[in-house]
């Protein structure tokens, strides 16, 4: 689903971006890795911060982003302008690459989710989609809100998410086997039970 208009001035904004840059990046890197020379996808692009992120910080050499919202990926075709050789925009299902990109099965080394899943209705299709297109190996690099955080007031009052199927960290966890992600233990970090890092890979 869409994000609200606050969410969307909140993922927006300078302070978003220092987090985005000075913490959630390198602590990905930290758990899983750099992407060098990797084509790799982003899920909910947003206006394309994460994506000039994984260019910079993980090294990939292309990225496909995909976001459900128009209004955003105008935003990142403007941000991402000088590298429009290495990026590929497309507005778009995150349950649905092939529509985005024709993204056959093993198409990329990596998928990149920073805090969209818990957007999507049918999270598990989501995660099934990013399994499909990992080869044997390819690494899911993921940044979750979960149901905890959600349960917030604070959450309730700003932001829209959807109400039904919302899943804590260890539900997320435990819905990756199923799809072919192995994830160990020394692969994620919790803050709290609100946020959720980690990288899985394709087994």
């Amino acid at each position: 689903m869409l994000m609200n208009r606050m969410e969307t001035l909140v993922v927006n904004s300078a302070t978003r971006r220092a987090l985005q840059r000075w913490y959630e990046a390198p602590l990905l890197v930290n758990l899983g890795g750099r992407t060098p020379g990797g084509r790799v996808v982003e899920i909910g692009c947003g206006s394309g911060y994460g994506t000039k992120l994984i260019l910079d910080k993980f090294g990939a050499v292309r990225v496909d982003a995909v976001d459900l919202d128009p209004a955003m990926i105008r935003r990142a075709q403007r941000r991402l302008a000088r590298h429009s050789g290495r990026v590929r925009l497309a507005v778009g299902d995150a349950t649905d690459l092939r529509a985005a990109f024709g993204a056959e099965d093993g198409d990329y080394e990596a998928v990149f989710d920073f805090g969209i899943i818990h957007h999507i209705p049918d999270w598990r299709a989501a995660l099934r989609e990013v399994a499909r297109v990992l080869p044997v190996g390819g690494r899911f690099f993921f940044e979750e809100v979960t149901a905890t955080a959600l349960a917030r007031p604070s959450f309730r009052a700003l932001f829209d998410h959807p109400k039904e199927d919302r899943f804590t960290a260890g539900e997320f966890l435990a819905e990756l086997p199923h799809h072919g992600l192995h994830v160990a233990d020394r692969w994620v970090t919790r803050i709290g039970g609100d946020y959720l890092f980690g990288v899985a890979r394709r087994v």
